[in-house]
């Protein structure tokens, strides 16, 4: 039997692959898994439930929180919030987890669970695996007074988020001000019809930004429809109408961010890592100059950073895996190409909107343009082809699979690199080649496609 837990929680066709009778055994097991040891004496034990706009994610929420309070927890249903602002709210108040309903990018008929520990972090695997060990399972739940309650409470969580997020780039002096970093800034965002609907023109505004703001009006349904980090062109182009200084894209759950310059050109995550990495330098706050990045990231922003002095140490693809690897290390920034980036001095995972303030600062501080920040961290041309209709899990076993990989690899030399990897979310394999140039890199990757098309096909 598959694992039902995937690279960023439990995840599937909304009503269909996650019921709400799962949504409610997910709860009942959570509760059991991570209430275990819990200190009882500070009071009940508690949990936080955020979600994305996803009309299904009104059913799960309810769904979740039963599960959850037949259990024995007190849950606090905070409404609509970005992913990151479950784990802070989780990092900084009494509760023993937080949930998130969301299937970040996926399309609108999915969505998904994920769960974070107390202090804010995202589970281990081992404790997944415990999760879905008693999931389902009878137990002898609580009765009469050990029965949890389930309150509402969706502007308080959001203003504490949003205080945390202008305070990470606007300190509170003493005498209780606030500066303006950011101030006649024009920035435009693109919420994604999404979960930081809200929440992003707000800090941005009140960092001093000018703010264009796009696709923020969610209605269930219009979640990342063409709209937000996956499809930005409608973001490019305002930033050109508009003459702003640059753009931000955010996904559904706002975990993640892209950047647009001032001339409409994107700015992937790759380089906003490098350009926050080079600007942690500087403070002296890159513990162990030294920037966790996956397997995915461009070689070319490991090439400009070996210039700079830095290291880079590369991970599995997933921001909970960078996380752990920075934990390991003791690192304070890393991320993903995708716009995961983790800065621990302020999150305890990826967080978009952060990652909006903190790069649009370094644009101010710096006196240049997005482009020329970005400039310095030039990509070698890409390709990726995500191939469906295959058995991922024999990507990394078949021989013949194995062998035209070799193969290229030998003929890119040190000019390139070559990536196969099963999706942890979806049914489908992924195909990245980096070359020299980007004729090499697409012709590469679709000989590599091919083979796998025919070799895996179910």
């Amino acid at each position: 039997m598959p694992r039902l837990f995937g690279t960023d929680g439990v995840r599937g066709l909304a009503n269909r692959d996650l019921t709400a009778q799962l949504a409610l055994d997910l709860g009942d097991a959570a509760v059991r898994v991570l209430g275990r040891g819990a200190d009882r004496s500070a009071g009940r034990r508690r949990a936080l439930i955020g979600r994305d706009t996803r009309v299904s994610g009104d059913f799960l929420a309810s769904a979740l929180a039963a599960g959850m309070s037949s259990g024995g927890f007190d849950v606090i249903d905070v409404g609509i919030i970005p992913t990151p602002g479950i784990a802070y709210l989780t990092s900084v108040l009494n509760v023993e987890m937080g949930a998130v309903i969301s299937a970040s990018h996926n399309p609108m008929p999915d969505n998904g669970i994920k769960f974070f520990a107390r202090g804010g972090f995202k589970l281990q695997d081992s404790k997944e695996d415990d999760i879905e060990a008693v999931l389902g399972q009878d137990w002898e739940r609580p009765v009469g007074e050990g029965v949890g309650r389930v309150s509402h409470d969706t502007v308080t969580a959001t203003n504490m988020y949003i205080d945390h997020l202008v305070e990470a780039v606007a300190p509170v002096a003493p005498d209780k001000t606030q500066t303006k970093p950011l101030d006649g800034l024009r920035i435009v965002a693109d919420c994604a019809n999404g979960a930081t609907s809200v929440v992003a023109p707000e800090a941005l505004r009140r960092a001093g930004a000018d703010v264009v703001v796009i696709n923020a009006s969610p209605d269930g349904y219009n979640i990342n429809k063409h709209a937000g980090s996956t499809h930005p062109e409608q973001l490019q182009a305002m930033v050109r109408a508009s003459d702003a200084v640059m753009g931000v894209a955010f996904d559904g759950d706002a975990d993640r961010c892209l950047a647009v310059d001032e001339e409409g050109h994107m700015v992937n995550g790759d380089q906003i890592m490098g350009i926050l990495a080079r600007a942690k330098q500087r403070e002296g706050k890159l513990a162990n100059d030294t920037l966790v990045v996956t397997v995915m990231s461009n070689l070319g922003l490991k090439l400009a950073l070996k210039q700079m002095g830095i290291v880079t140490v590369q991970t599995a693809v997933g921001d909970r895996y960078v996380l752990e690897e920075m934990l390991r290390g003791g690192y304070t920034l890393g991320g993903e190409q995708s716009g995961h980036v983790i800065n621990r001095e302020f999150a305890t995972t990826g967080d978009g909107t952060l990652t909006a303030l903190t790069l649009a600062k370094e644009v101010v501080r710096s006196g240049k343009s997005l482009k020329e920040l970005a400039a310095d961290f030039p990509q070698l041309p890409q390709q990726l082809i995500n191939v469906s209709g295959v058995d991922k899990n024999a990507a990394r076993t078949n021989a013949k699979v194995q062998d035209a990989v070799e193969a290229e690899e030998r003929m890119l030399g040190s000019t390139g690199r070559v990536l196969l990897r099963p999706s942890g979310t979806e049914p489908l394999v992924r195909v990245m080649v980096e070359a020299a140039t980007q004729e090499q890199a697409d012709q590469v990757c679709q000989r590599l496609a091919s083979v796998v098309a025919d070799e895996l096909a179910i």
